[in-house]
């Protein structure tokens, strides 16, 4: 089965290619860098040809207002070039929760994507996932000066990104769900905490203070960003970080 990894030489999408390949698969992965641009089109037909499968791991460039424009746009091009060459199944990654915070440009982006697959003409499935483990560096930074990290008491469930990348493997190898496969990381902190337990293992001395008012994941709220009731990977955060 041949399958068309578009954004395939991600963080995500490296991964899933290594996967699918060493189950037997002929995953071909495509981005900007080998010629395929999901805005313009350029390159589309030729990376889908002959696919089964197209998985879309392509992500809007910036967070901002612009981000539903970028999905609209390639959600649009890649779905007119997998009809035309046939495919039978189109995956997308998105995020647990993303219809539940609607004050959020990229998570109302996220959501408009999802809704463009499910009301198109191919069989889909959508692998929700909770917040990755490896952008947690990135959070800290945005509210943080030489001696306090402010970050708010939000719930999350981070999630390695390999046990994502497996995830998406398995759906695209399997039947279309027609919906929504969630997966999330095995446990449940507040974002302060998470900020206390990174800082402490890298012997970083500066305080997190909890502030409700900072970050992007301040305007979330209760507990929408977790889901107990997902496929639970098994990469601890504590084990991630050792």
């Amino acid at each position: 089965m041949k399958i068309a990894v578009i954004g395939g030489t991600g963080l995500i999408g490296s991964q899933v290619v290594k996967n699918l390949t060493a189950a037997g698969y002929e995953a071909v992965p495509h981005s900007q860098s080998t010629g395929v641009d999901v805005i313009s089109g350029q390159g589309l037909d030729e990376a889908v040809a002959g696919a089964e499968v197209v998985v879309n791991l392509t992500n809007s460039p910036t967070f901002d207002e612009a981000s539903p424009t970028f999905f609209q746009t390639s959600m649009d091009n890649l779905l007119a070039a997998a009809r035309k060459a046939g495919v039978g199944h189109f995956v997308i990654l998105s995020i647990v929760g993303t219809d539940q915070v609607p004050e959020l440009d990229y998570y109302r982006a996220k959501t408009l994507q999802e809704n463009i697959l499910a009301a198109g003409p191919i069989p889909y499935s959508i692998v929700r996932a909770t917040q990755f483990m490896d952008f947690m560096d990135a959070v800290l930074s945005w509210t943080a000066d030489d001696s306090t990290v402010r970050l708010p008491a939000t719930p999350i469930q981070p999630i390695a990104s390999k046990d994502v990348a497996d995830a998406v493997a398995d759906v695209a190898a399997g039947a279309p769900l027609n919906g929504i496969h969630n997966i999330a990381g095995p446990d449940i902190f507040t974002l302060d905490e998470l900020g206390r337990i990174t800082l402490s293992h890298k012997g970083d001395h500066r305080t997190v203070v909890t502030d409700p008012t900072a970050g992007m994941f301040a305007v979330v709220k209760g507990d929408v960003l977790t889901d107990k009731d997902a496929h639970l990977a098994p990469i601890r955060y504590t084990d991630w970080l050792s």
